[in-house]
């Protein structure tokens, strides 16, 4: 059973930087994708970033680019996400998430691609 958890969330001025991290429980399959989604409430879950393991290739949305930088370390079965250039717009429960398979549409942020998720973290920038 494939567990996730998020760390690192908390509170932040606008400009500012947060680190989350996500430590899985057990090894997922090597040919997969891992990704960060964020919801706000009241509205539809958003793709942020996500990294494929096949090759190392990642994808941002186009409001975060620049700004996120999404990792893995597969030696210590973590997902990191480096945050700068905080705004208030970026305030969320973040959530980390991970399949079984690679494939375009995880890649792209499809949340019914992924099977596996965090509980969240919350972030707020004020």
């Amino acid at each position: 059973h494939v567990q996730l958890v998020e760390s690192g969330g908390g509170s932040v001025e606008a400009g500012g930087s947060l680190r989350l991290s996500c430590a899985t429980s057990s090894v997922v399959f090597s040919d997969n994708c891992f990704a960060w989604f964020r919801q706000i409430p009241g509205r539809e879950r958003e793709g942020v970033a996500s990294i494929s393991i096949r090759n190392g290739f990642t994808d941002y949305t186009g409001s975060v680019k620049g700004r996120f930088t999404v990792s893995r370390d597969n030696a210590k079965n973590t997902l990191n996400l480096q945050m700068s250039g905080l705004k208030s717009e970026d305030t969320a429960s973040y959530y980390c998430a991970a399949n079984d398979y690679w494939s375009d549409d995880a890649m792209r942020g499809d949340e019914f691609e992924y099977k596996y998720w965090g509980q969240g973290t919350q972030v707020t920038v004020s």
